[in-house]
């Protein structure tokens, strides 16, 4: 509808899909029959992102409406999930939508990248894989622990699909035995032992499983009292480090914090769908003792 209303439109298609393959393929012909222009990812790099990016010229009406200056404005999405109307029924996911000039012209970087032939190694707010991200999450995993050495209050807590990744587990090891507290929601696969004595000590670990599958990533460390919050499509697993195009949000609105407050708070009093890790790998089911407490 945009491209027919005569609007500039560019999309990043990934073809190497997950069983998808086909229906991207259509989708392509369908696009470009539209005159929209259509990227095929990156050479070596899959795609996995999933964000959206207007550009739009503001007219006289809209800055007087919006208080805004001349120009052009950046409004930017970025989710955790596909923009899939049949995933979008049983997936869990979440999206920011803002129009931050920072986050947007990160967000132009990373379309030039695929639409051109280079990826940009510097990016102001957005933590980019596989550029920026792995060294962003180290570094604050690593201040946590040293808070926590410094006798101040420190705190990891994050809702992922899968916890793989060797480097960014011993980290997390190391900051617990620094004394972070850390909890954590992992739905999927999960290498971390937590629990364990001497070196995982102050680690949770728990998993949701219902009748919808809980896709969405969120990131939150204390931060010595100025607490960050984050969110985006990529999991601590080597693939979405390393070998993938990933992009992770920071979320600073007061409101939209405490709605993903709500949602970890949600799962972690869970005693209906959640699973708990022990020290050996197993889980045990929750049950609830009173009254149920129901993610789903």
């Amino acid at each position: 509808q945009a491209a027919e209303n005569g609007r500039q439109v560019a999309v990043v298609v990934e073809l190497q899909a997950r069983c998808v393959e086909k229906n991207n393929l259509d989708w392509v012909r369908a696009l470009e029959e539209e005159g929209i222009h259509v990227a095929y990812g990156t050479l070596g790099l899959k795609a996995h992102s999933k964000t959206a990016l207007v550009v739009r010229e503001e007219s006289d009406a809209d800055r007087r409406r919006e208080e805004t200056d001349a120009g052009v404005t950046l409004y930017s999405h970025i989710g955790t999930g596909n923009y899939h109307s049949e995933t979008a029924k049983g997936y869990v996911d979440l999206g920011l939508l803002t129009a931050d000039p920072a986050i947007g012209n990160d967000l132009v970087k990373l379309f030039n990248f695929f639409t051109g032939p280079v990826l940009d190694e510097s990016f102001d707010k957005l933590l980019i894989a596989p550029v920026t991200m792995r060294a962003e999450f180290t570094e604050r995993i690593r201040t946590e622990a040293a808070h926590a050495r410094a006798g101040r209050p420190a705190r990891i807590v994050v809702k992922l699909n899968g916890l793989e990744d060797p480097g960014i587990i011993a980290e997390l090891y190391r900051a617990s035995m620094a004394g972070v507290e850390i909890d954590l929601l992992v739905r999927d696969i999960c290498r971390l032992r937590p629990g364990v004595e001497g070196l995982s000590e102050t680690i949770r670990v728990h998993s949701i499983v219902g009748p919808f599958l809980e896709h969405s990533r969120i990131y939150h460390f204390a931060n010595g009292g100025d607490p960050e919050w984050f969110l985006g499509s990529a999991d601590w697993m080597t693939r979405n480090l390393d070998r993938r195009v990933e992009a992770v949000a920071p979320v600073e609105t007061p409101a939209h914090r405490e709605e993903l407050q709500f949602v970890l708070d949600t799962m972690f009093t869970d005693n209906r769908k959640a699973w708990t890790m022990h020290a050996d790998g197993s889980y045990t089911q929750e049950r609830p003792d009173g009254e149920e407490i129901n993610t789903h």
